[in-house]
């Protein structure tokens, strides 16, 4: 069993999306003067592991669900390609799980409240039900809904509590434009898998919107993303609208792509916009970090 199968399952292109929220919370952290480095450290990993946990659920979940197929227009899926056996799979989801549970409870116990116990359990239980369970929210339309929540909502606003030990409304605005941005990065892999989640009942909301629908809603989210992240850059900052403009015009350049590619050739582009949403959290922590 290669080594590069399971690297290409944990999916590198998307952990982007875990660590953006978190070090746009650190950067909020430091923008007013609460910013500690260790819970933030310690965030980064959780978010990280949980990321690779559900990644690693939606192969083993997914092939035992017979819903990906030899060939399919995404990434290589190792488990049903033959290249991982079920079983290392599902024993790979729960070691990381449990490992992400270990970082997070830890986490709480020295710089949390109590609350965050049954946030944290949520967050478990969510790594499981974006692909499995009665109800799988990627197969019922919700993933983008659920990205939201779990990659926006959760680590920025626990991010900056662990922190501050409080919870401004700001910050609340701030992770939902932080989600819309993460969600995009589904919107391209479920745009790309669209065809071949249609053939196996796999009810994505790109299956029942659209792909016309789901390029407006991609292009709407980067917008939403800057108009909710843009007070905290012009409290940062005299040139504000540096970033968020750099942000806006890339993103529209990945939109004019989005319309223009199909199949495997949007495979990249799912790279990008992580990496995009990545770069614009990373810029903010730094100049917040800076000033």
């Amino acid at each position: 069993m290669k080594i590069s199968c399971w690297i290409e399952a944990m999916r590198l292109r998307t952990l982007p999306v875990s660590l953006a929220g978190v070090l746009y919370a650190a950067g909020l952290g430091a923008a007013t003067w609460h910013f500690k480095n260790l819970p933030v450290i310690m965030a980064l990993l959780f978010a990280l592991l949980a990321q690779i946990a559900s990644n690693f659920a939606n192969e083993y979940y997914d092939f035992k669900g017979g819903l990906d197929k030899v060939g399919r227009e995404g990434p290589r899926r190792g488990v049903t390609e033959g290249d991982i056996t079920p079983g290392a799979m599902k024993a790979a989801t729960y070691i990381t799980l449990a490992a992400a549970c270990v970082v997070g409870c830890l986490l709480v116990w020295f710089y949390g409240a109590w609350w965050m116990y049954p946030v944290g359990i949520l967050t478990a239980f969510g790594v499981i039900a974006y692909s499995s369970g009665p109800y799988p929210l990627s197969h019922h339309g919700l993933g983008e809904v659920a990205v939201i929540f779990f990659f926006g909502i959760i680590p920025v606003c626990l991010t900056y509590f662990l922190q501050a030990s409080m919870l401004p409304w700001w910050i609340f605005l701030a992770s939902i434009g932080i989600g819309a941005m993460g969600a995009n990065v589904l919107i391209v892999n479920n745009y790309r898998d669209a065809d071949d989640d249609r053939a196996v009942g796999k009810h994505t909301l790109a299956v029942i919107l659209g792909r016309r629908a789901m390029r407006w809603i991609y292009l709407m989210n980067g917008f939403a993303g800057v108009l909710l992240t843009v007070p905290e850059w012009i409290a940062l900052m005299r040139l504000w609208w540096i970033a968020p403009g750099i942000y806006l015009l890339l993103h529209i350049f990945l939109f004019s792509r989005l319309s223009r590619l199909k199949g495997r050739a949007l495979t990249p582009l799912l790279g990008m916009t992580a990496t995009l949403m990545l770069l614009y959290c990373a810029t903010y922590f730094c100049v917040a970090l800076a000033g």
